[in-house]
């Protein structure tokens, strides 16, 4: 069965990775539209020029995106760009994958899953690192009572500025924020999925841009997340922009999780063959793409779900859903209310 995939923008840095992995998969039929990628204020790849490096056809308009008549739509816009896409994904009767974070406002995510419900559509989160061997073992563990009764989380996400190919990741506007919002919400989805999907009660976040002064922006670059939860667990995340420039793109997520009968830490991207280049730090991921995992995950549910009934449930809501994004999204909301005011902040 041959679905036909759009892909809505490639502001996003995951998108060049998501375009090449679909364009080598089997009866996938892909079209993209990158409209506002000429007014970008970066360099990066953008547009027709960049489709046709993995064969793919680009249109000029997302009208003519959503005429085409998708099974699926991949949305790698801006984070602010998020619901208008999905919403015109969801009216059009396409399954839709999300990168994350889900939107830059909770009432706009709220929106995205209240039209996605109505139009029976899937709405998956791109939030990869939930596909990691050493995280599937972790959860396992969990599941089974190994740990015991978990407690307390702590999490770090801590990566390089998004800046020189891709500067609308310190734009607040098109962002929703900074390292608050960047890596907080990565952290939170893998604490998600340990506990069953238990919701945030309280949020107290600092934050500061100490780092990357030279850069001239006006997001946060640091910053600390300590999260409270229905069911009685503490986490903390570091979601901070520490990582130098010259250094590898990937591999600052950790995660540590300690129950009443022991403690567990894992690091998703240990598994990597490193050194260096003329331009700094090289990251070479060996063993399974865990985006191409996120991909098959989603595809695999859009062609089991078929065509989508509005009104109905698709039947298959893969993990990490809507509903997800939309608890991530909240955390990261309180975490911005919170560095703001100075104050701890009901979620």
């Amino acid at each position: 069965m041959t679905l036909k995939v759009a892909i809505a923008s490639f502001a996003h840095v995951h998108a060049g990775g998501y375009a090449h992995l679909l364009a080598s998969m089997p009866e996938i039929e892909l079209l993209a539209a990158d409209p506002d990628g000429a007014a970008a204020p970066d360099a990066g790849p953008r547009g027709a020029e960049f489709a046709a490096q993995f064969g793919i056809r680009h249109v000029d308009t997302y009208d003519e995106l959503f005429a085409w008549g998708p099974d699926a739509v991949v949305v790698t816009s801006e984070n602010a760009g998020h619901r208008a896409l999905v919403e015109r994904a969801a009216a059009v009767g396409a399954h839709v994958l999300c990168e994350k974070p889900l939107a830059t406002e909770v009432a706009d995510g709220e929106a995205m899953l209240a039209a996605c419900e109505a139009a029976g559509t899937i709405l998956m989160v791109a939030y990869p690192v939930r596909f990691a061997p050493s995280y599937a073992r972790l959860r396992a563990n969990v599941e089974a009572g190994r740990l015991g009764e978990v407690f307390a989380i702590l999490g770090t996400n801590n990566g390089k500025i998004p800046y020189d190919a891709r500067q609308w990741f310190t734009d607040a506007k098109q962002a929703g924020g900074g390292a608050l919002v960047d890596h907080t919400v990565h952290c939170a989805d893998l604490i998600d999925g340990l506990t069953g999907g238990a919701n945030a009660t309280r949020v107290y976040a600092a934050a500061n841009r100490i780092l990357h002064q030279d850069k001239d922006v006006e997001v946060e670059t640091g910053g600390l997340v300590t999260i409270n939860y229905d069911n009685g667990l503490l986490a903390t995340i570091d979601c901070s922009w520490s990582v130098p420039d010259n250094s590898a793109t990937w591999g600052g997520v950790s995660l540590q999780v300690t129950g009443t009968n022991g403690s567990v830490e894992i690091e998703p991207f240990v598994e990597h063959v490193g050194g260096t280049d003329r331009s700094g730090e090289v990251f070479l991921g060996i063993g399974g793409n865990l985006d191409e995992s996120l991909l098959d995950t989603f595809l695999d549910a859009v062609r089991t779900t078929g065509p989508a009934k509005p009104g109905q449930p698709p039947a298959v809501v893969p993990q990490p859903d809507g509903a997800v994004g939309l608890r991530t999204l909240r955390i990261v909301d309180a975490a911005r209310r919170s560095a703001a005011s100075g104050r701890a902040v009901d979620v």
